[in-house]
């Protein structure tokens, strides 16, 4: 049996394959490619392809596929086969460089917002040297970017690398400045922490709610829920454990850093968090991860739910954005070192993010604006839809030492008392961790909490680097014109500190203190939904960001805005449907038949012996058709609502009359039928309660 370091990345086509594979002269110009932007000369993209077919094909591969990231929000992959006809009628295997670099998939059924007309189908796929290919099942799978025939980007991957690009630019003029000569290129690097629940298929295949929408949009609350918190960092389940097992196994066939695994908050909750790695492949890595959870899932007949909210009452699923900046000599330019008063450059990256997230507040709670994530976010386990940051004591007390022109007498680090002679005694962390921050500064890095668990991270990222980017362009250009660097820098923090600090918060975010304040005396935004946090793409300043970056086209900046409201509508109208259908079809005649049974007994007894008859009954019967009015008249409501829903005044328009008018009917009626659940028998419900789906995986 194969250890761990023998197989990882065993379905990669890596730097270690490519050594291997390709003459030194081909490799050395692809890794310049890879490197520094240069264009892929023709006969390097034939003998890499050739390479990556032997190796492929070697590996058991049939079929190769331009794995791309459209705005659906998931993967997308059309398999083309390595086989051509032979003169002999046989097959030979073929793989040119030109099918390397350009595919040309239909682009006609997918979301562009705009950006190209329904009966303009042509679109291309471009190879992404910098994320290696892969082998999935028996296709190779070449990570590529996704365009129309006008060249516009379709896709999450475009964007992505251009704020990248657009970030690294700026810091090299600012290391510049410092002295950094040797550095040649700047990188942000992520580890997305993943959060997911684990169900019994069994039960998932008996709810339509969990087919259709991926959430339960019925039941109520069991005895037990998440109270205890008994199942965060408990014992892992033999069968939860197995499944866990086997998902390691094939990601890290896939050079898949997984690394740390454990239960969450909520029953039936875990999470997986890899180790660090490049923005880019890290993208790929997490949407890779999401569907090999699932797929392996099924395999142990277990469901993996990755809507953020798949029950009500308890924890949903996040996705933690842990995000960092380096340069290719190893610096990691967000860590303080041990005397962070001190380390100028470290400070002045760290006010360019404070005044990137000030700034620009309102794109990062766009970047992660969905149906799913509204129910989420603001609840006890996810943070506020204010956005805020945390960056600790010690750099706090720091700050205000620089914006006050006061000496920084320092934090005095605590010695940790455990109280067992034979563990060993350490420093405190002078940075706690604050769970109720969107933005929290842990050591080296800035953790960004406020994903959904099924987003990807590109949107957030495309934000995040560019609105630092803009903060670092327009140091480089103050300080680049300054007589006096030393003293244009200690200036140029200290402004900033003074301008952006009502971002800066260290308390308790899920205080309703803290979201007044924040409102009302500090300015700060508090975009509730997703229809009033998509529109601030379109403010001037925001268009201007993206524009200026390199990052966006307005066009494309348009068709965003028109592409996830689209998704907000069509996901509240199938979960609505859904619940019509429910309601409809399993709740009302199940009651109805209870509610019948019930009435036979009490006339049965009546007409037997009156004496025999108890308030429970009469009262029980009497609740259950007063409900099952209700229900059916919330049901006709709801579908009415739907009905009469005018599109007609543009998609902004419809999203905010769902979020007003559809979403409270639907919690009208869930209400009603819940209420409904835990007065009819057991044996009459339906589908699995949610005391079944949270402690059915033993």
């Amino acid at each position: 049996m194969k250890t761990v370091p023998e197989f990882f990345g065993s379905m990669v086509f890596d730097d270690r394959i490519m050594k291997a594979k390709l003459s030194s002269d081909v490799y050395n110009s692809l890794k310049e490619t890879i490197d520094t932007g240069k264009k892929l000369d023709s006969s390097v993209a034939n003998a890499v392809a050739i390479a990556m077919r032997d190796w492929a094909v070697a590996n058991g591969a049939t079929h190769f596929t331009h794995w791309f990231q459209p705005l659906t929000g998931i993967t997308a992959e059309k398999h083309d086969s390595f086989i051509s006809p032979a003169p002999d009628g046989r097959v030979i295997m073929e793989f040119s460089g030109k099918e390397l670099i350009k595919g040309e998939p239909d682009a006609s059924s997918f979301p562009s917002g705009g950006l190209r007309a329904t009966f303009e189908a042509r679109g291309y796929t471009a190879w992404d040297p910098t994320s290696y290919a892969f082998i999935k099942g028996k296709t190779l799978c070449i990570p590529t970017a996704f365009c129309s025939y006008g060249g516009e980007a379709l896709d999450k991957k475009t964007p992505l690398l251009r704020s990248m690009e657009a970030l690294n630019k700026q810091a090299l003029r600012i290391l510049k400045l410092f002295g950094n000569s040797d550095v040649k290129h700047v990188t942000t690097s992520v580890g997305p922490e993943q959060e997911y629940f684990l169900i019994d298929k069994a039960m998932y295949d008996k709810r339509k709610d969990l087919i259709f929408t991926g959430r339960t949009l019925f039941g109520a609350k069991p005895p037990k829920g998440q109270e205890l918190d008994d199942h965060y960092f408990g014992t892992i389940k033999p069968r939860v454990a197995a499944y866990m097992e086997e998902l390691n196994e094939e990601l890290w066939k896939l050079g898949i850093l997984a690394k740390t695994e454990h239960n969450e908050v909520a029953p039936a909750q875990h999470e997986l968090a890899p180790i660090f790695t490049t923005t880019n492949i890290d993208t790929d890595h997490n949407q890779l991860t999401m569907e090999i959870m699932q797929k392996v899932a099924l395999k142990h007949n277990l469901v993996c739910l990755l809507h953020e909210k798949p029950f009500a009452g308890v924890n949903g699923s996040g996705k933690h954005n842990n995000w960092s900046i380096a340069t290719d000599t190893g610096i990691n330019l967000l860590s303080p070192g041990e005397t962070p008063y001190e380390n100028a450059q470290f400070l002045l990256f760290l006010v360019a993010v404070i005044q990137a997230v000030d700034d620009y507040q309102g794109l990062l709670r766009m970047s992660v604006a969905t149906a799913g994530n509204d129910h989420r976010l603001g609840a006890n386990e996810a943070p506020p839809a204010v956005i805020s940051i945390f960056l600790g004591d010690e750099l706090t007390e720091i700050l205000k030492a620089i914006e006050a022109d006061t000496p920084y007498n320092g934090v005095q680090k605590k010695k940790m008392k455990l109280g067992v002679d034979v563990l060993p005694r350490f420093t405190r962390d002078s940075t706690d961790r604050n769970r109720t921050s969107p933005f929290a500064f842990t050591g080296n890095k800035f953790e960004f909490r406020m994903l959904g668990s099924s987003n990807s991270i590109a949107c957030a990222n495309i934000m995040l680097n560019t609105a630092v980017a803009e903060s670092l362009r327009q140091f480089a250009d103050r300080l680049e014109s300054a007589d006096d660097f030393d003293a244009a820098m200690h200036d140029l923090i200290k402004e900033t500190i003074t301008t952006h600090k009502r971002i800066i918060f260290n308390g308790n975010g899920y205080d309703d203190a803290w979201i007044q304040e924040a409102t009302e005396k500090r300015g700060l935004l508090n975009l509730r939904a997703t229809p009033e946090a998509m529109a601030v793409i379109l403010e001037q300043k925001n268009k201007d960001l993206l524009i200026s970056h390199k990052v966006m086209s307005e066009a494309e900046i348009l068709s965003r805005h028109e592409i996830q409201l689209e998704n907000y509508c069509k996901t509240i109208r199938i979960e609505a449907l859904t619940m019509v259908d429910m309601a409809r079809k399993e709740i009302l005649p199940a009651v109805e038949a209870f509610t019948s049974d019930l009435a036979s007994s009490i006339a049965s007894k009546k007409a037997a012996e009156p004496a025999m008859l108890c308030n429970y009954e009469r009262k029980l019967l009497r609740k259950l058709s007063s409900l099952l009015d209700m229900m059916d008249d919330k049901v006709d409501t709801l579908e009415d609502a739907m009905i009469h829903m005018d599109s007609s005044a543009g998609i902004a328009a419809e999203s905010e009359a769902i979020r007003d008018t559809i979403l409270p009917k639907m919690c009208e009626l869930r209400a009603a039928c819940d209420e409904a659940e835990t007065l009819t028998a057991e044996r009459y419900w339906p589908f699995p309660t949610y005391g079944d789906l949270l402690f059915g995986v033993r």
